[in-house]
């Protein structure tokens, strides 16, 4: 997807409204012009373990923003029986992102309804995800960022999968 600048908005092919400035690995929009990092391309359908995958890479590098972004995918293209449970991972990605931005309340607060999504899920878990797991670590994380503890991306990065 290519996207325009024309001062006032950035707009996509088909006219729709899309920020074309670069972003740093949180996420964060840079000034035109400047080096960011790439942007994970939108509306790509890939299986559960595909996506899985991917996003843990995206994790593990500390780009819980990007990593966000295919959660998303999965989200939008998936069953409908799936959908929570992808838009859970979306929010605990968010979550992670606030808490590394600095912003302690929202970071917490969407890693805790990232929780609450991830918790609800019963049945065997699409791509080998550990649900249950990750609701652990994000109501971890959340605490600690409640108790001001400064988060990095990086350190602080879940596994998607159990350890087996």
């Amino acid at each position: 997807m290519s996207t325009s600048h024309s001062g006032d908005r950035d707009r996509d092919e088909e006219g729709r409204a899309r920020n074309a400035r670069p972003r740093d690995g949180l996420g964060r929009p840079l000034p035109y012009g400047s080096p960011g990092v790439d942007r994970q391309p939108e509306g790509v359908v890939r299986t559960p373990a595909r996506t899985v995958d991917e996003a843990q890479e995206l994790l593990d590098a500390g780009r819980p923003f990007h990593a966000h972004e295919v959660f998303e995918d999965a989200w939008k293209s998936g069953p409908d029986a799936e959908r929570a449970l992808w838009r859970a991972l979306a929010q605990t990605a968010v979550g992670l992102t606030h808490a590394a931005r600095g912003n302690a309340t929202g970071g917490a607060r969407l890693l805790r309804r990232g929780a609450d999504g991830l918790a609800a899920w019963t049945g065997e878990a699409p791509g080998g995800l550990d649900p249950a797991g990750i609701a652990h670590w994000a109501r971890t994380l959340a605490t600690r960022v409640d108790q001001g503890e400064r988060i990095t991306a990086t350190a602080s990065a879940p596994r998607l999968r159990s350890a087996r």
